[in-house]
């Protein structure tokens, strides 16, 4: 920032503090990050939606063996931006570099997520790439809200409020839909819930939806329904209990993928082969291609035909178990293929893939069950409730599912099916696997991700690497004692670790057995490898602290080694576990205070 410029906002926020309230000023603050987070979403969609129409109106004969490969052009084209434009900062799309932001107390996310966000989830998507595009503005509006915090020069509790103000009124932005804005911010963003959180959070919501309205006044999706049928509440539960399950399939085939990518290295290979498989499953599901809500509307509109229309099975139109079979074919890879994007290199979310994923499982389950001649279900109510429930199971964000759902599709005559499922996905999805698709990586790399004060989420917010104690003397194995006399008497360490020349842990000495060794003249040249016991047992340095718990207390020893591939890295006690575990209990007593 120019001096004179921080000069300027000096004397302005100065005369802020004497004339203006924290509260009242915070509602501001709230309005102008609703405006500018309004502005990205509406920027965000006219980038992505003009890119899509431009490559739908080109006239050539192939243009449609084009679509199969624009995917990939898009992606290549984000990581060049990125690698021209943010080659001195990290570039990490997403949600879960918001949540551990927060977890990590931070203050500010970087400043290019304003704008860097934008652009390459513009292209990923704009030329046909699977992601959504709420992620991204959620990152967007993050930023725009914790970085008007920073320059504003407010405290880290008012910055995380500002945050959460940019990643709500981003949800309300896409979607229109203001309180599924705040309850999403509520229930994925903020760490802890206060009373006061509402109105500012409420405000930026409700001033972004009206920005965006502005360039977009229009609904997402249309409902025509007349009700729920009483019958019926039996198959919405089943219908629960596959989305939640479905949901834990969802979340570990993501963390799969990510971790495939990852192990790849090069963005070259991750762009080769991410670029391949998505020319692999848009020629076989050409529905894949773009968000996918077109295929909805078409569901919604009773065009049950659209996921066969131009793929190879479009000769089976009229044959009502190909539509099924296919369609749950789709329904299964579009969250793989998004995460396949995403790990390509390319910028995208994984929240509206949820949303289509779900209308799809929808749609199989009630037209399935429709062609049993057993019932008659009225397809649409089933498709917006599979939306709720997926989102549900897959992001754990129930609330956020049934007010999102019932918003952009009017279907609030839907609640009651849309709380169900909602609730079973959740608590399905929730028992076979304890952490969202945001939030199940984090906790694996040891990563503090706010889900409440129990026991083990204290111990997620642990890394085991940074409980090591490395003040050990080390023993080479074929040394003798008699060279290390002077050590084993100064020392104030009791337990000493043997190493071969590669430093791969061979054993641990004990001082008590060593003593009577050192003062005996005919035992001067024993050797360490003589006298060494074997290790009780060792953590891996990737452990998490909840395994090296139960570690400890099966050997029943007060410290066990770690080690990384075999090698010697240092020891981990109780002490430090319980030392650690003390000051998070404090400090997140201190936060809800």
């Amino acid at each position: 920032m120019r001096p004179s410029i921080r000069k300027k906002l000096t004397k302005l926020l100065d005369w802020r503090q004497r004339h203006i309230g924290s509260n009242t000023f915070m509602i501001l603050v709230s309005v102008l990050v609703g405006i500018i987070a309004g502005l990205a979403a509406s920027l965000l969609k006219s980038l992505t939606y003009q890119i899509a129409e431009y490559l739908q109106q080109l006239e050539w004969r192939d243009k449609y063996y084009f679509f199969i490969f624009s995917p990939a052009i898009g992606i290549l084209l984000a990581i060049f931006y990125v690698k021209r434009f943010i080659r001195n900062d990290q570039f990490e799309p997403g949600l879960a570099p918001i949540i551990q932001t927060i977890g990590r107390r931070k203050i500010r996310t970087a400043f290019h997520n304003i704008y860097s966000q934008i652009i390459t989830s513009a292209l990923t998507v704009g030329f046909g790439g699977p992601p959504g595009l709420e992620s991204p503005i959620v990152a967007s509006g993050a930023a725009i809200g914790s970085n008007t915090g920073y320059y504003l020069r407010l405290n880290y509790r008012e910055i995380t409020l500002l945050l959460a103000c940019g990643a709500a009124a981003g949800i309300s932005a896409v979607f229109n839909s203001p309180i599924a804005g705040m309850i999403f911010a509520l229930e994925i963003v903020l760490p802890e819930f206060t009373i006061p959180a509402f109105i500012p959070l409420l405000i930026a919501s409700a001033t972004s939806a009206v920005v965006a309205r502005i360039f977009y006044n229009e609904q997402l999706f249309f409902l025509v329904t007349e009700g729920w049928e009483f019958e019926s509440l039996l198959l919405y539960i089943v219908m629960g209990i596959l989305l939640g399950t479905l949901s834990y399939y969802f979340i570990s085939m993501n963390l799969r993928i990510r971790k495939y990518f990852s192990s790849l290295g090069s963005w070259q290979k991750k762009f080769a082969l991410g670029g391949l498989l998505l020319g692999v499953l848009l020629f076989m599901f050409p529905s894949l291609y773009g968000e996918g809500y077109i295929t909805i509307k078409e569901f919604l509109a009773g065009n049950y035909q659209v996921t066969v229309s131009n793929s190879l099975f479009d000769g089976f139109q009229d044959a009502e178990g190909v539509i099924i079979v296919y369609t749950l074919m789709i329904a299964l890879v579009k969250m793989p293929a998004a995460g396949i994007a995403i790990g390509a290199g390319g910028n995208g979310g994984l929240f509206g893939p949820s949303l289509v994923t779900g209308g799809l499982l929808g749609f199989v389950f009630a037209f399935a069950l429709n062609q049993t001649g057993w019932v008659d279900l009225t397809i649409q109510n089933f498709i917006v409730a599979g939306m709720a429930g997926s989102l549900s199971g897959i992001i754990r964000a129930p609330l956020t599912a049934i007010f999102l759902i019932a918003e952009i599709t009017g279907g609030y005559i839907l609640m009651v099916p849309l709380m169900i499922v909602s609730a079973i996905s959740f608590f399905i999805s929730r028992y076979l696997e304890r952490f969202s698709i945001y939030t199940k990586e984090l906790a694996e790399q040891g990563e503090p991700i706010g889900e409440g004060g129990d026991d083990r989420s204290i111990l997620s917010m642990m890394k085991l690497r940074y409980l090591i104690e490395r003040n050990f003397y080390v023993l080479p194995a074929e040394s003798l004692l008699s060279e290390h006399k002077a050590e084993f008497i100064h020392s104030k360490r009791n337990i000493f670790p043997v190493v071969n020349e590669e430093n791969q842990l061979q054993g641990i000495l004990m001082l008590e057995d060593v003593l009577s060794y050192l003062f005996e003249q005919n035992k001067q040249d024993t050797r360490v490898t003589e006298v060494m016991k074997p290790v009780p047992g060792t953590l891996d340095i990737h452990d998490s602290v909840e395994i090296a718990i139960k570690k400890l207390d099966h050997k029943n020893v007060w410290m066990l080694p770690v080690t990384d591939q075999g090698r010697y890295i240092g020891f981990v006690s109780k002490s430090s576990v319980f030392g650690k575990y003390r000051a998070l209990m404090l400090r997140q007593a201190r936060r809800t205070m």
